[in-house]
This record gives C-alpha cells, structure tokens and sequence, in this order.
C-alpha cells in the first residue's frame, strides 16, 4: 500500500485522471460490514498534500466497517463530457485513521470546507490497485491498470 504521492509518482498518467474524476466529486466507497457483506456510501474524497483522504461524522457506518476491516474499493462517479471519452476509475486498498493534528490541519487547508467540522473522523487511503477504463465513441475500452509499482495498459474491443 502507498499513499497518493506514491501512486503518482509510480503511474503520474493513471492518478491525474484518477485526480480529475476524484477530488471534490461525488464518488462511491465500498467497505465491509461484520458479517463480510458490502457496504456502499457515498463520498466526497479530497486529493492534496500527498493524500487521498476523506472526512466523515461520527456516526457514520463507515467509521465502524473501516475501523473493524479497512480495506476499501473506491469508484468514481461515470460520465461523459461531450466528445470525450466515457472514463472509470477504481482504487482498492487499505485506509487509516488520521488523528495527527499537524497531518489534520494540512487535510482541512486542502479541502477548505465549511462542511468539515472539527469532531469528524480523518481517514487517508492507501492505494493497493488502480484500475482505469476509457470507452471511445465506438465502445472499445482502453484499460490501465496499476498495482504497486507495476502498470499495464491494453485495448479491447
């Protein structure tokens, strides 16, 4: 597992599509309940500072899934831009609570939200695997994927 700053430097041109289609977008965190079934919430994740991070309150069921089991599959939202394009990407790895306050305030400043209030929970994510797929306009996907220090692109019809 590496953090953002690893990611990117290891496959620069997989994490800025992973940067433009994560950071301050609606995306889509699946982590694990007690009994192993998944668990699927919505997020904002904030990209800045070397992290991938998000913030969340208190009571939210992820603190419980993520603290018990912290591995984590993170998928962005799906769309198109017109002449673009369609784009998806998929992290997958570990998370880890943040509770350093000088690693905190850097988190605040890059996200610079009213909604992050001080009694929310800080977890960075760890990058285990990248996955990301482009469709052309004819539907052939172009697929990278990355995974430690390894990538690997090919095209399928």
């Amino acid at each position: 597992m590496v953090r953002w700053c690893e990611f990117h430097e290891n496959a620069p041109q997989i994490a800025s599509v992973g940067y433009q289609k994560l950071n301050r977008k609606i995306a889509y965190l699946a982590s694990l309940q007690k009994d192993g079934a998944p668990n699927l919430h919505p997020v904002t994740p904030f990209i800045g500072e070397g992290m991938l991070f998000i913030f969340t309150e208190p009571s939210s069921p992820k603190i419980r899934d993520l603290g018990r089991d912290g591995r984590y599959a993170l998928h962005s939202s799906v769309d198109r831009t017109q002449g673009q394009p369609l784009v998806e990407f998929l992290l997958t790895g570990t998370v880890r609570v943040i509770e350093d306050p000088g690693v905190r305030a850097s988190a605040e400043r890059v996200a610079s939200s009213p909604v992050v209030i001080e009694t929310y929970v800080l977890f960075e994510f760890l990058v285990e695997r990248a996955l990301l797929i482009e469709y052309d306009q004819d539907g052939k996907r172009n697929i990278q994927r990355w995974r430690g220090y390894r990538s690997e692109q090919h095209r399928q019809s």
